[in-house]
């Protein structure tokens, strides 16, 4: 069930592949169509998923952190809001989850903390009890109360947490941009079936490198007219 689909040599190619797959069903959506201010979501990167002693380690996550960390490098620059989650159950929270895995992750723990490569960009945390970023948590308000318009969705797992937040945050009224080159899953199937579904009416697929390339724009943008109207 597991394959180390994406590594560092082959990421760019079979996520544009992946792209072109799921552009089609986007209705011609272009990152121009996502106006306002966005936010950066960043999933569930903890040990658990991303250590091999964990028995729901990702093997492709590897590969997504170094864009990651370049996507919340280019958020700090337009001073727009980072946000990390960490999957956490308690017995009394976990309720399906707990029918479903056998073995959620419940309280602290070693693995229950943000990698090591990414701790230090994780300055904002929430933590989740579910796959939806937005249950229990607080999020929304979060969103709201900084005028985000548009969230960008990276992390683990594509087609459980990354998806169910990405419908969750549609149905809330944020525009979704979910990259297929900055999230992950256990396998490749379910990666590019998950970015299909969500680029048919949830969220527009961008690769990092466009989406920096747009957030570069939005900055300048939001210079002018900062400067026009003497902020």
């Amino acid at each position: 069930m597991k394959e180390t689909y994406y590594d560092k040599d082959n990421i760019n190619r079979k996520a544009g592949e992946l792209l072109s797959i799921a552009n089609k069903y986007t209705g011609n959506k272009q990152l121009a169509d996502f106006p306002g201010k966005p936010a950066l979501l960043v999933l569930d990167m903890q040990d658990y998923f991303l250590s091999p002693r964990s028995h729901a380690f990702v093997p492709s996550a590897a590969a997504i952190i170094p864009r990651i960390i370049s996507l919340v490098n280019a958020f700090d620059r337009i001073n727009s809001p980072v946000i990390f989650t960490r999957h956490i159950n308690t017995k009394e929270n976990a309720q399906m989850m707990d029918r479903w895995w056998s073995s959620p992750l419940i309280g602290e723990g070693p693995l229950s903390e943000i990698s090591d490569l990414l701790r230090g960009y994780a300055h904002d945390i929430i933590i989740k009890p579910q796959y939806d970023a937005f249950h229990n948590t607080g999020l929304e308000k979060r969103l709201i109360d900084s005028d985000i318009r548009t969230v960008i969705i990276t992390g683990v797992m594509t087609h459980l947490c990354c998806e169910t937040t990405a419908r969750s945050a549609f149905v809330r009224g944020f525009n979704v941009i979910v990259p297929p080159d900055a999230t992950a899953t256990y396998n490749f199937e379910l990666h590019r079936s998950s970015t299909i579904n969500l680029s048919h009416g949830f969220a527009l697929p961008a690769t990092v490198q466009n989406l920096i390339s747009h957030l570069d724009i939005y900055h300048l943008e939001k210079k002018h007219l900062e400067k026009k109207h003497g902020v």
